[in-house]
This record gives C-alpha cells, structure tokens and sequence, in this order.
C-alpha cells in the first residue's frame, strides 16, 4: 500500500490509499495577496504566522509555505528585486522559521526557484514535502538530484516543455515520465505525488470527469499518491464552495489522497457586520441590547467573527467517515462537538451540572 511520510520535528502527516484525505493548508502564499507581500517586503511576519495558527486549528495536516512575493518598493531601488531567483531563497527560511515557531505541523516547501527550494530544505525541520517538479528537462535536472539528496517526497506536476494539456492522455504521459525518470535517481514511487492538474468546470465541462478518470490510472498503474489545488475546479463560478464540497469527496471516491486547499472559513468582517446591522435597522429590526457580534453573525447565519474549519473541511470529514477512514466516526464526532459557553466548562449537556438523578 503506497504511503507517503512527510514530517515535521514531532509529527507525521500519512499520504496514503488507506488513509484520512491529507489537507495541505494553502494560505501561506504571496502570490496574489498583495497586502502580503507587502508586509513581507518590510519585515513584517505576523500574517504569515496568523495563517499558520489558523490552518493548524482548521484541522489541517500538512502548511504549503510559498515563497513567491512580490517587493515592489524594493524592486524600484534595487532591480535586482525584480528576480524571484535573488528574492526567493533569502524568504524562504525565514517563512519557514516563522511557520515552525507557532505551528507543528510538517509543511510543503512550494516554489519554482531550485535556490529557494534547497535553502528551505536546510531550513525546514523533519522531512518536509517538496512543491514541486514537472516534466520539463530543466526543471527535472535540477528538482530531482534535490529530492534524492535530502530524502524527501515530492509534488509532481503534470505539464512539460509544451505547457499543460487538456488531454488527459498527455497529462497521464507526462506523470509517468516523472516517475520513470525519479526511478533513474533512486527515488521510490511512493516519494512522488502527482498534481494531474484540475481544469476550471466552468471552461470545460469534461474537468471534472477527466481528473477523476486520470486519478484512477495514477492510482492502479503508477502506485503513486494524488493531489490538485482543490479550488481550481470552481474557478469564475458562484457559490464556489458547494462546487467544492461535492468535488472533494468524489475525487476521494476515485482515489485522490490529498488536495492544496484553504481549510479556513475566514472570520466576518467588521465592514460586512455594519453594513448588516445597518440593513436590519432600514427595516425597523430592534436587536437585543448588548447582542455581541458573534451572537449576531450566527443569528444571522454570516458565519463566525474568528477563523473555524471552512465547508470544504465539513465534507471532507464527512468522506473519511463513510470512506471507512474515520473508523467509528470519532473524527467526526469530535469534529461536530459544540465547544462549551464561556463559563459552562466541565459541565454537561446544555450547561446542566450534577449528575443523573436517582430514582427513590
């Protein structure tokens, strides 16, 4: 049975057949996050750290930490900024460190800079998970003589020299190449996750139907784990949770072992809690006196004023569980368990204290 070890100074995240769906936390990553990288490019890493916390708590198993920052300010003084190759491999340590000091989980090292990659492997404690290589020649030549050195798993990613294709046939050909060619570096099929690359459903009606298609072959014919950033299949499409919801457990059900996904429903904002009450009061709606804002998101069924697990987490609980990966449901019993009102710890169902009363 194929598993994949990834781990940190005190845990161990499984990939593997048999095993709960591993969720890579994805937050961790500059690239289109501006105020990020802005806060990046002056020192400041308490997002970074915030995330982490945040996805840990979300339940889930593995933290990407990306690298791929944009400084602009800097670029204007220094063009050397301006190089991901200068930038890169001076944050990725430091992201690293900064992820470790408040987190335990492994994490995936996840940039397209080799210089980042081997600085994050010097960094990173345990046996991390590498994001990523493809089937480019170039990329091969420098990823792979790194996984084998350091004696870590890998993400591989189905596109090559030509870009990425919309047939499978081809992507299935380029996965198997990088499993060939891991074997000529003495490294096992069970170090290799394929990413077979998941269409938007929105620009290709086949999208989902075809990932699910190659992860069965990558699963029976190759022995290797599966992952795919989850979200690209909702991409430019309302409601992009329910199409996620129901993609995550059918992927699971076709053998895709993990996904690089945000296992966070991000807090309400305050701007979206005023403009709400300021609706309520349009229409002549009297809120209880001293209602805090927590109350009132629930009441009103806007979420929660503090990060919690996202609906993507819910479904994925709910799979391991029927997937018989979950053996008795304890995973999702304690998932579901309300936590206690402030107040009411140690006390019983409701807040009721005391034990059962006897009959005379």
């Amino acid at each position: 049975m194929t598993r994949t070890i990834v781990e940190s100074k005190t845990k161990t995240a499984i990939i593997g057949f048999d095993q709960p769906f591993c969720v890579i936390g994805e937050r961790i990553n500059p690239t289109g996050r501006k105020i990020l990288s802005e806060e990046l490019e002056r020192g400041d890493f308490s997002r970074v750290e915030a995330d982490a916390v945040a996805q840990t708590n979300a339940g889930a198993n593995i933290l990407d930490v990306n690298s791929g920052a944009v400084f602009s300010n800097k670029m204007a003084e220094d063009p050397r900024y301006a190089d991901n190759n200068f930038v890169e491999p001076t944050l990725m340590p430091e992201l690293i460190a900064r992820v470790h000091a408040v987190s335990d989980l492994p994490i995936c090292i996840d940039s397209s800079v080799p210089g980042a990659l081997e600085n994050g492997l010097e960094a990173a404690e345990g046996r991390p998970l590498l994001n990523s290589v493809t089937g480019e020649e170039e990329r091969l030549e420098l990823v792979l003589p790194l996984v084998k050195k350091y004696n870590v798993p890998v993400v591989a990613i189905s596109n090559d020299d030509t870009g990425i294709s919309e047939d499978p046939e081809v992507r299935f050909a380029v996965a198997k190449k990088i499993v060939e060619r891991a074997a000529d570096f003495g490294i096992p099929a069970h170090d290799i996750v394929v990413d077979p690359l998941v269409m938007p459903i929105g620009a290709m009606a086949t999208a989902g139907h075809q990932v699910f298609t190659l992860v069965r072959r990558l699963r029976e014919e190759l022995g290797v784990n599966t992952t795919c950033g989850a979200s690209n299949i909702s991409f430019g499409l309302p409601n992009r949770h329910g199409i996620n919801n129901a993609f995550l457990p059918m992927a699971m059900g076709a053998g895709m072992t993990s996904a690089i996904m945000n296992p966070v429903a991000l807090p309400v904002s305050a701007a979206r809690i005023a403009q709400k009450k300021a609706e309520l009061d349009a229409l002549g709606v009297v809120l209880p006196e001293g209602m805090d804002d927590e109350a009132f998101v629930q009441l009103f069924g806007m979420g929660s004023t503090s990060a919690r697990p996202g609906k993507e987490m819910e479904a994925i609980r709910a799979a391991n569980f029927l997937f018989d990966r979950d053996p008795h449901g304890g995973a999702w019993i304690a998932f579901n368990k309300q936590a206690p009102k402030a107040g009411q710890e140690g006390r019983g169902r409701a807040g009721r204290t005391g034990g059962r009363r006897r009959r005379p």
